[in-house]
């Protein structure tokens, strides 16, 4: 939960200081002497919320590197570094973009990740347990699965989904604090534009979590298409056994933030109807039987 919790928080987050920034300076011109202007705020919404969203995905490979503490492979030191970029490098023409950068994080869990704001200027990063723990052809794997998210765009289509639920998260925050701050005022009397902006934030918040129950939805879907994009650069075989590998590993750590749900980790058993829905993987006895289907037919 740890990795998904820090992934809505920052998008909340950026969020809640796009509404304090608009209140301060004044730019929340939705609010009129005669209430609410729904197209002023229509406009408001859809603006702000695809800011707030292409901020969080403009500074994920800045994150993710400060975070994870990857360690880019500028010159390869060893034959294994080298073996790594020249993969990713085979990998990124046969999908038919730009070559990643490409890094290394300390963790003895086996995890990968991918993450960037354009798929010709991407991170793909890989842990060193990933590298102690498994075989060259399931790293291979692990590599064209975090390519295949590159290639499929999946890093902006996320943000764009996350733009639109962020578009509705303000549009209906803002309604809603609007309809507390006006009851609270009937009854209490006092400030009615204070009593907007806390319930509005609160709302924010609430609805935050709600929209990321979606964009998890749609993340859960996604891994499955990275999956066979892995098996069609490496191998369908060499990406089940990577899973198979995944699945053996009882050490896999979470990641951080915005990048979580560009990565190939297992995380975890899911024991609760809660952590079903926030999941942004599939299980992975789930991925592996999809595949085994594919090498079936």
């Amino acid at each position: 939960m740890k990795r998904v919790l820090l992934f809505v928080a920052t998008n909340i987050a950026i969020l809640a200081v796009i509404t304090i920034i608009m209140r301060i300076f004044g730019l929340d011109g939705y609010l009129t002497e005669k209430g609410l202007d729904y197209r002023a705020l229509a406009i408001f919404s859809l603006l702000w919320g695809s800011v707030g969203s292409f901020i969080s995905l403009a500074m994920s490979k800045w994150m993710a590197k400060k975070a994870m503490g990857v360690q880019i492979i500028e010159q390869p030191r060893n034959v294994d570094e080298q073996w790594l970029v020249d993969t990713v490098k085979r990998q990124a023409q046969a999908a038919g973009i730009g070559m990643p950068e490409v890094g290394i994080f300390p963790s003895d869990s086996p995890n990968a990740f991918a993450t960037g704001m354009k798929k010709n200027d991407a991170l793909v990063a890989v842990s060193t347990g990933l590298l102690q723990s498994m075989k060259r052809n399931e790293v291979e794997a692990v590599l064209g699965h975090e390519v295949a998210h590159v290639a499929n765009g999946d890093m902006v289509t996320m943000a764009l989904i996350q733009g639109v639920l962020n578009a509705f998260v303000i549009f209906f925050s803002r309604i809603i604090g609007y309809a507390i701050a006006a009851a609270t005022r009937d009854e209490r009397g006092g400030s009615y534009t204070m009593g907007s902006f806390i319930g509005t934030l609160i709302a924010q918040i609430v609805l935050g979590f709600l929209a990321a129950i979606i964009v998890n939805a749609f993340s859960r879907w996604r891994e499955f298409h990275a999956d066979e994009g892995g098996s069609r650069l490496a191998g369908n075989q060499n990406m089940i056994d990577a899973l198979k590998a995944l699945q053996r590993s009882s050490r896999t750590e979470p990641l951080e933030g915005e990048f979580a749900a560009f990565g190939i980790t297992s995380g975890g058993q899911v024991r609760q109807v809660l952590s079903k829905l926030f999941a942004t993987h599939p299980p992975l006895e789930d991925r592996i039987a999809a595949l085994e289907n594919i090498q079936r037919a």
